[in-house]
């Protein structure tokens, strides 16, 4: 994970509207879509940094290793430096990294290739009918 969050920048970008509705065609879909995907970036930071931080924990406590532990706080400081989720995953979508998909649209293209297929048969049968009275 590590190598993905160096690639985005951590500082505020302004960008072009126009790139993010180059995927899905709606603008509010691909916010959507990095919301949920900054969700994924931001659990998977959470439990690597716990599982960093469990490693330093042991069963007494004194307040000599609480001040002492170095590298425990630089863990954390560098947790801290990285980039937030949701700039890592608007880089992921803007270099075309992420897979999505819209089970809605899915639903309704199939329903409109049915509807076409439905068709293309009906017209089929009324001309095999109209072939039909023209023989006899």
């Amino acid at each position: 994970m590590e190598a993905k969050k160096n690639r985005a920048v951590n500082t505020t970008i302004t960008r072009d509207t126009a790139q993010f509705s180059k995927g899905t065609n709606n603008i509010y879909e691909t916010v959507a879509l990095l919301s949920k995907r900054s969700n994924q970036i931001a659990s998977e930071m959470k439990r690597e940094l716990h599982k960093k931080i469990e490693e330093f924990s042991s069963s007494i406590d004194t307040m000599d290793e609480i001040y002492e532990n170095r590298e425990q706080i630089e863990v954390v400081r560098h947790y801290e430096q990285m980039p937030k989720p949701t700039l890592i995953a608007t880089q992921e979508y803007l270099n075309d990294e992420l897979y999505y998909r819209n089970p809605a649209k899915e639903d309704q293209n199939m329903q409109r290739l049915e509807a076409m297929e439905n068709e293309a048969i009906a017209e089929g049968a009324t001309a095999d009918k109209e072939k039909a009275k023209e023989q006899e």
